[in-house]
């Protein structure tokens, strides 16, 4: 055996950081499982505290994130180049796009294309539900909650995180983007603290959607061949997710990630295709357009607007507040995972690759298929709605189901959400692995199986438990503190970009 292919096989971690996330990981679980009934409760009672005091500061500072990467785009630091003057990118344009993509938003997406505009349809926050106004409105919204607020977040933590490894040579972690703030106090306590919170509830966040799209693909596959739904079924699942995420994190970022992400774009390109062609396409052109106009032109309204004169209200909390949470949680493993696929490319080209490329993939999805299924509901005499009440999960097939070759295109369809899993699954491995390596931007390989089995065995032990959704909501409330720390990573860039300027 080589010296490369054995180093693949030796421990690089930070001792502190990597057997205290562990050991939260495997108290956490046990815990919550024995005590499952009063941490939901907790849970519960933590996330409406939550949502009904500091719903204006989620909405402030998502709209700080976003005012923060647009200043940069236009700053006198557009021209730095992320890793120094000669450093070039280690990814081709198309395979850059469709890992960050892939890990950002990609199963997500699938998912809820065809249930939230349905949602929003039939339960406006505002005006006559089930008519082409509610209709339109339902798109605008939509777009908002997947649009420029959610990945400007993405974008404002991956570049911190990519400037302070690249440019000054700092390990790739969360601690790492604080160095004009706190000095060599990031490889301290403080720093340790920041590290072990972004670990844990990335592995959580990962964990809970591994456990809850397996829930998502049982329904599908249920739908399709009558295979019945529950626990067996989806353990059997998470395990099959779990084993191509750890033979494609052995593969390697580039021939395992890059590759099955170029796929699945691939993949999901053709079941948009298909969508595009055999349903209402002149209308989705149209549509196109116009839920454009519409998301620009409420931009301000739904970007400020807090349900202040509507006390009773819950719409909100429900929705914007959930998804900013949810985002700001996550923010911590997509953003690290960016970062280190970026090197090379200017902060221009960064900011404006993760702001706009995604957003506009994101808008024609929404458009084709979220618009598909409005048509159907309002001038085709389509169920979506029933199915979206009765069961979420089957909501895509049930719009599947009204175009020709439904078998076809419902098998592609789990296809696609399978591989974003392994996709999301074995892209956190990694950077759960980076940051419990001490920023290591190539752990060794035997750790992310390690984390890559940790994930599904979480999520199997929690689902057989029923933890799932009291976890769900666990995971939501670290989207509090992370609201802050993203403030201050933007506050900290920003310095760190003057002071070397």
């Amino acid at each position: 055996m080589s010296d490369s292919e054995s180093s693949r096989f030796k421990l690089h971690i930070h001792p502190t950081v990597f057997w205290t996330s562990a050991g939260l990981i495997v108290f956490f679980v046990a815990f919550s499982l024995l005590y499952l009934a009063q941490m939901k409760e907790i849970f519960d009672a933590v996330q409406a505290a939550i949502t009904a005091s500091t719903g204006w500061f989620f909405i402030l500072s998502v709209n700080v994130y976003l005012v923060l990467v647009i200043y940069l785009i236009f700053s006198r630091y557009g021209h730095i180049r992320l890793g120094g003057t000669d450093a070039r990118p280690e990814f081709s344009t198309w395979g850059w796009f469709s890992m960050l993509f892939s890990a950002g938003m990609g199963i997500g997406l699938v998912f809820w294309s065809v249930a939230e505009p349905i949602y929003h349809f039939s339960s406006p926050p505002w005006g006559a539900a089930s008519t082409p106004e509610a209709a339109e409105l339902a798109m605008g919204i939509t777009f908002f909650h997947w649009g420029l607020h959610a990945w400007a977040l993405y974008a404002l933590m991956a570049l911190g995180l990519a400037y302070f490894a690249f440019n000054r040579a700092l390990p790739l972690t969360i601690r790492s983007v604080f160095h004009p703030l706190l000095g060599e106090r990031i490889h301290g306590p403080i720093g340790n603290a920041i590290d072990i919170l972004a670990a844990v509830a990335t592995l959580f966040g990962l964990a809970t959607s591994l456990g809850l799209g397996a829930q998502q693909v049982n329904a599908g596959l249920d739908y399709l061949f009558s295979i019945g739904q529950g626990n067996t079924q989806q353990i059997i699942l998470i395990a099959a997710i779990t084993l191509m995420a750890t033979s494609s994190v052995v593969l390697g970022l580039d021939r395992g990630i890059r590759r099955l992400s170029e796929l699945n774009m691939i993949l999901a390109v053709f079941l948009l295709l298909f969508v595009f062609l055999a349903g209402p396409s002149f209308h989705l052109l149209d549509a196109l357009l116009q839920n454009v106009g519409t998301y620009l032109s409420n931009f301000l309204k739904l970007g400020l607007w807090t349900e202040a004169y509507d006390k009773q209200g819950t719409w909100q909390h429900s929705w914007t507040i959930f998804y900013w949470a949810w985002w700001i949680a996550w923010s911590p493993f997509v953003g690290i995972f960016i970062a280190r696929i970026s090197r090379g490319r200017t902060i221009r080209q960064f900011l404006l690759g993760v702001l706009l490329v995604p957003t506009s993939v994101t808008f024609l999805w929404l458009t084709i298929f979220g618009n598909s299924a409005l048509f159907g509901e309002l001038y085709g005499g389509a169920r979506i709605v029933e199915a979206v009440n009765a069961n979420v999960s089957t909501a895509l097939f049930v719009l599947l189901d009204s175009l020709p070759l439904a078998a076809l295109t419902c098998g592609l369809s789990v296809l696609v959400i399978t591989v974003f899993f392994v996709t999301s699954s074995d892209s956190a491995s990694l950077v759960i692995d980076i940051i419990t390596a001490g920023g290591h931007p190539e752990p060794p390989t035997i750790q992310r199986v390690f984390w890559a089995s940790t994930e599904g065995i979480v999520a199997i032990v929690l689902l057989v438990g029923g933890g799932l959704s009291a976890l769900q909501t666990g995971v939501i409330t670290t989207g509090l503190p992370f609201a802050l720390v993203v403030l201050l990573v933007g506050y900290s860039l920003l310095r760190g970009l003057k002071q070397d300027s």
